[in-house]
């Protein structure tokens, strides 16, 4: 890990900012292959959490393994503040670069040893904890970096074209999800339940592999990002931290708490646990719920430009209320509509359930980046979005699956949903605007 970007030499000529659109480019393209590894990695899990659940919580009740493997899905969240926190640190410290190839690694070696592990058949109780443990190393990685990559792109974009190349932080987002979607689907599609469940389930966590190195090999080649050169030019790395986050942006941190949990519950329930909703409970295929949701996420990749665009013109806080305002409106009608019996019904009323998805997702993360000053940006990110993460997709998974069992009310997941768009909607309120002003050092 080098300390060169912390030398005088190297920070000559970063007293400006060299926030040019090549730059921005080469930023948001290296932040997108690496969000998309984790979103693969995080996406693999779930999508596969009906299949390895009895692998590795074997009983009689698919209810129960489900609900098992589901908390350890969560456990991976609990521990995500703990890792934003650890290396948004060093990434206050001695820079976001370093910082986001060291998550990348982490997450794709922790994603194969899922692939690589032993089933309760062979060493019994061993076999779930160590699931968890990888688990828990996996989440640890995995909390500074989509928090890491959108801090990168929002310092290394020119004013007024933060939203367009933020955007592509959460495209990353989704195409990780759509590739995982479609490996599941292959896999589900070209094995035998046998095949499947004696060693099909690992090949989605194996090939985490190759998208690791290429991430790797895209953040390599990029430099640190102006912004974090320009401050090391005038002032010395915060000392804490986390204190400074702590006492100075308070506020802040509540707002961006509330709309990443609304922002959350969008992407794990209206993406993820959907899967086990069409599957489980209204009987689909489970490899043509996987094709739809692959379809799905695509084509919320290509809108998600435009969104970040159209808030750099007309303001964040707009753009988002449009979309938290789409999740209170649709979600629990197409929830409805999905009980049909149709699976061409149930997949245009999920497309039109998960329209609000590109428009959080793209204008969220360069707008939870413009809230923290550059001298504590990487913690206060990480401190805010993880706890966002763990209310609005942790747990949800979980909460939501025992209500379902315990009241047989389908409708539940929605009902999560809009709440929790609600609450980002009231922290819009608080929220100001930042789409037109300079990033704060």
């Amino acid at each position: 890990m080098s300390r060169v970007l912390t030398s005088p030499h190297a920070l000559g000529a970063a007293a400006r900012p060299n926030h040019n659109a090549s730059v921005a480019r080469r930023a948001a393209t290296a932040s997108a292959t690496g969000t998309a590894v984790e979103y693969y990695e995080f996406g693999v899990y779930g999508y596969m959490a009906a299949i390895i659940g009895p692998l590795f919580f074997p009983g009689d009740n698919p209810t129960a393994s489900l609900l098992a493997v589901l908390a350890v899905f969560g456990s991976a969240f609990l521990v995500r503040p703990l890792g934003g926190v650890v290396l948004g640190r060093l990434g206050d410290r001695i820079g976001r670069r370093a910082v986001l190839l060291t998550t990348v690694i982490g997450m794709g070696v922790a994603t194969a040893a899922i692939g690589l592990l032993p089933t309760a058949a062979h060493v019994g109780i061993l076999a779930p904890v160590l699931l968890v443990l990888i688990r828990l190393v996996q989440g640890f990685f995995a909390g500074a970096e989509v928090i890491g990559a959108a801090a990168f792109v929002a310092e290394s974009s020119p004013t007024g074209r933060r939203g367009f190349f933020g955007a592509f932080t959460p495209v990353g987002v989704a195409l990780g999800g759509a590739c995982a979607a479609v490996t599941c689907g292959l896999t589900t599609a070209l094995l035998s339940d046998g095949q499947l469940h004696e060693w099909g389930w690992r090949i989605p966590f194996l090939l985490s592999i190759p998208l690791a190195m290429l991430s790797c090999r895209m953040r390599h080649n990029v430099e640190e990002t102006p912004a974090f050169k320009a401050f090391l030019e005038k002032e010395q790395p915060p000392k804490a931290p986390i204190r400074e986050v702590l006492a100075s942006h308070r506020g802040a941190l509540v707002k961006v708490i509330l709309l990443t949990f609304g922002q959350n519950a969008g992407y794990w329930i209206g993406l993820v646990f959907m899967n086990i909703y069409l599957t489980t409970y209204l009987g689909f295929n489970k490899t043509d719920v996987f094709w739809v949701i692959a379809s799905i996420s695509l084509c919320m990749a290509a809108m998600m430009p435009f969104w970040g665009a159209l808030s750099d013109r007309l303001g964040r806080r707009k753009v988002l209320a449009v979309g938290f305002t789409g999740y209170v409106l649709l979600v629990i009608p197409m929830m409805l509509v999905m009980g049909s019996g149709s699976l061409w019904l149930a997949a245009l009323a999920m497309f039109v359930a998960t329209l609000p998805m590109p428009v959080i997702q793209s204008v969220g993360y360069p707008t939870y980046a413009e809230q923290f000053p550059t001298r504590v940006r990487y913690t206060a990110m990480a401190i805010s979005i993880n706890l966002g993460a763990i209310l609005g997709g942790g747990i949800t998974p979980y909460i939501v699956t025992s209500i379902i069992g315990k009241t047989q009310n389908l409708l539940t997941p929605g009902y999560f949903m809009a709440g929790a768009a609600l609450c980002a909607l009231l922290s819009l309120l608080a929220l100001r605007e930042t789409a037109h002003g300079e990033l704060a050092q």
